[in-house]
């Protein structure tokens, strides 16, 4: 049996630099560590992905399906750091699933 394999692209902007990743589904435990490693970021996500620190802050635009939906710390700890917007999230808290396909995620600076 011959099981194809389901890819995600979408772009990933950091510095005004736009990187174009494709990525297998679930090859990553969420959007946070694909962007720190693809995108060599440093201090990014130090809380390793509980939705604690907001030092994985994105601007996500185009994310569809239950991704779109905030929840569990994500709300209060976003508010916490000023961030009211519906399309800033934080990557710990967005997986990697054909929700991110054709989407635009910034870092932001935190």
């Amino acid at each position: 049996m011959n099981k194809e394999v389901s890819f995600i692209e979408f772009v990933a902007i950091d510095n005004e630099q736009r990187y174009p990743i494709k990525v297998k589904h679930g090859s990553y435990p969420n959007l946070m560590f694909l962007l720190k490693e693809e995108l060599s970021l440093d201090s990014f996500g130090e809380c390793g992905g509980v939705g604690r620190c907001a030092t994985c802050v994105v601007k996500a635009i185009g994310i569809k399906g239950n991704s779109a939906i905030k929840e569990r710390n994500e709300p209060a700890t976003l508010q916490k750091m000023g961030h009211y917007e519906e399309v800033i999230r934080l990557s710990c808290q967005l997986y990697v699933t054909k929700d991110l396909e054709g989407s635009e995620i910034t870092v932001l600076e935190n």
